[in-house]
Parts: C-alpha cells; structure tokens; sequence
C-alpha cells in the first residue's frame, strides 16, 4: 500500500509538471504572437529581434544564446545560415527529433522568414562562449576521427565540412563552444534517422558508436 501511494503521489507530481509545462509553453506561444504583431505594425525592418530574443528565445536558449541547459543548443556565434534552415525545419516540420517536436516546431509556426533571417543574424551576431577540455583519453579519440576519420569504418573527417576549429560555414553548423551532451544527442538523432533530413550525417552516424559519438563531441565542443 504504501508503495502505491508512493506511485500515485509520483504519478500526480508528474502530471502536474506536465501541466505546468504546456501552460509555460503556451504562455510563450502568446508572447511570440504578440511580439510579432507588434513587429508587423512598425513593417519587418524595424522589427525589434533583440527584444523577441530575451523575451522569448532566452527562455530556453539563454539571453545571448548561452543557454546552460544540455537540452537546448548554444546558438551564440552559430552560422547564420544554418540557424534560419532549422529554424525553416521546423517550421514546416521536417526536422522531427523528440525536442523539435516538443518545443520548436509550435514556436517556429509563429515565424516568417523575415523573422527568421533576422532572428539568425542576432545569435550569429552574439559571442560564443570558449568550450572546455574534457576527458584526455576521449578528447584524444574524438580529435582523431575529427581530424581525420576512420578509413576503416568509412568516417570521413568531421573537419573536412566543418572547419578545423569547428566553426562552420554558411549551412554547415558551428560545433565549438556547444553542449557535449547536444552533440551526442543530435549525432544519435541522425543515426536513428529521427533527424531524416541530412542524408549525409546519416551516412556518417550509421557507422558511428555511442563511444565515438562521445568522443568526438567532446572534441569539437572544446574547440
């Protein structure tokens, strides 16, 4: 019995977190809404970004894009391209990992392009925070297959796209500086195909274990 109580007092907290959740989210949605109106009342060029971003955005992705929370990338000094193509992913819902779906693909809905563009600009305009030096074993296995892949197991080298610090380029996402634990998560979202809409990072991540997915995150995130 008093296990069952225990369950069902556990059950109702996480209802009532579940709860608390979708009201927080919702009240996001509105804000979004209605700073978006506002933007569409002064026209897109004088539409105050900054302002949607630390009111909005920062909630999850901190106010200048640092968020400090694994769950949601660091979009501080991220490409500006590859931050409007997710952005346009979710939107029409092509991106379809677990988190997309459960907070960004709504949040998306309430943007257009203009906003997006702008909104990108902003984070890519934003100073990244260093990384950090990880575990010595791993950051010198993830360094090898970022360097130069895995001949072998058919990796190519993680720098030939994206840029020997990990920086980027246009479409092609800045990985320095970003949460380790993202990373894993984005590279075993492209191996599962939860994120089916880079054909290439699924060829990549196919061949990949956790262990490698690890290291190399680790690497590229301390760049």
């Amino acid at each position: 019995m008093r296990r069952l109580a225990m369950n069902l007092r556990s059950g109702v907290s996480a209802a009532k977190g579940k709860t608390i959740m979708k009201r927080h989210f919702l009240e996001l949605l509105l804000i979004t809404a209605s700073l978006l109106v506002s933007a569409s009342a002064l026209g897109a060029e004088d539409a105050d970004i900054a302002k949607l971003a630390t009111q909005v955005c920062a909630n999850c992705h901190g106010p200048q894009g640092d968020s400090i929370s694994s769950a949601f990338p660091r979009l501080a000094g991220q490409q500006s391209a590859y931050t409007e193509t997710q952005l346009k992913a979710f939107k029409n819902q092509t991106r379809a990992d677990p988190y997309a779906q459960a907070y960004m693909w709504g949040m998306a809905s309430q943007l257009d392009e203009n906003t997006m563009k702008r909104l990108a600009d902003y984070y890519a305009g934003q100073r990244p925070k260093p990384g950090r030096t990880g575990d010595a074993a791993r950051m010198t296995k993830g360094k090898n297959i970022f360097e130069n892949g895995l001949a072998e197991a058919g990796i190519i080298a993680c720098a030939t796209c994206h840029g020997e610090n990990a920086q980027g380029k246009d479409a092609i996402p800045r990985l320095a500086g970003q949460h380790p634990e993202y990373l894993v998560k984005q590279l075993a979202a492209f191996k599962s195909q939860q994120r089916g809409n880079n054909p290439l990072m699924h060829a990549v991540t196919d061949k990949m274990s956790l262990e490698m997915m690890q290291a190399v995150a680790e690497y590229a995130a301390s760049k």
